[in-house]
């Protein structure tokens, strides 16, 4: 469950603090004297619902380093930091994409994650402990599966796509503010939500909406590890790419630890088995996803 409320709170975040700020500051330019212009409206839910979503996807590199604490190799310490180097640096170029930094971070859980605010100016890191528990052949095929990432631009379409729901979350939440304070000023000549009435609405209504666009967000997420496990397998074999995932499927019942905000970019995350967590899983079953690399391969 506390998965659930940081993966929920990371997406409501941005439009909560815009929201905030903006109605106490009185930045509101779509409300006037004849009611609301919904043209003016959707302007400025677009501008203020993609800012938020584009500076977490600038920021993401710097963000992982601290939230992970990953060393980024700049010039390698031993035998498997040069391996490790000269993997990504094949792969990158099967990919065709430029090489991004490479990094370790101090996990003990076998896990391994890729982000950047574009394909060519990318951070792929590895757990200390992936390194210690899998053969070469499996590390090579996780780091396959997140150059896979990369050079799919999955990290910036998930931030465009959390933008535009992030747009529809501020705007449908006012929308509903100004149709609940017309009503109340409607029945019995009523004074309507008032400022803090009006601020409160809106706030509820954008987690409602956050929450059905949470769940959108995480049904992309989950389909774009597919098509990384199938880029794994094309560049790294798809019997390495297997063996690693049933590794990784051994390991599941270890504590994540992985930050929340940087799950969606990892090769895995722990099995769910409710249906508010089957809803807002950032990946599919670790079972589902070795099941459609054996049908890729064997209809291949």
């Amino acid at each position: 469950m506390m998965r659930i409320i940081l993966f929920l709170a990371t997406n409501l975040a941005v439009v909560l603090v815009a929201s905030i700020t903006l109605r106490l500051l009185g930045v509101e330019p779509y409300l006037n004297a004849n009611g609301m212009n919904m043209n003016s409206l959707l302007i400025f839910c677009f501008v203020f619902g993609m800012a938020g979503s584009l500076v977490s996807l600038f920021i993401s590199k710097w963000m992982a380093k601290m939230s992970t604490r990953a060393k980024v190799i700049e010039q390698p310490g031993n035998s498997t930091e040069q391996w490790l180097l000269d993997t990504v640096r094949e792969l990158s170029q099967q990919a065709g994409i430029q090489m991004p930094e490479v990094a370790i971070f101090p996990a003990q859980q076998s896990n391994a994650f890729a982000t950047g605010w574009n394909k060519n100016d990318a951070l792929v890191a590895v757990s200390q402990g992936l390194l210690e528990r899998m053969r070469p052949e499996e590390v090579r095929a996780v780091l396959a599966h997140e150059i896979g990432h990369v050079a799919n631009g999955d990290m910036v379409t998930l931030a465009l796509i959390q933008g535009v729901l992030n747009t529809f979350v501020m705007f449908f939440a006012r929308v509903v503010a100004q149709v609940v304070d017309g009503f109340l000023r409607g029945r019995d000549n009523g004074g309507g939500l008032g400022f803090m009435g009006y601020f409160a609405v809106v706030i509820v209504a954008e987690i409602v909406f956050g929450l059905v666009a949470s769940i959108i967000v995480a049904w992309f997420s989950r389909f774009r590890e597919y098509r990384a496990d199938a880029a794994g397998a094309q560049y790294a074999g798809a019997g390495a790419m297997i063996n690693a995932l049933s590794r990784l499927k051994a390991e599941t019942q270890q504590p994540d630890q992985m930050p929340d905000s940087l799950t969606a970019f990892a090769i895995t995350q722990g099995q769910t088995r409710k249906i508010m967590e089957k809803l807002f899983a950032s990946h599919p079953p670790l079972d589902d996803r070795i099941r459609a690399l054996k049908e890729s391969a064997y209809r291949e």
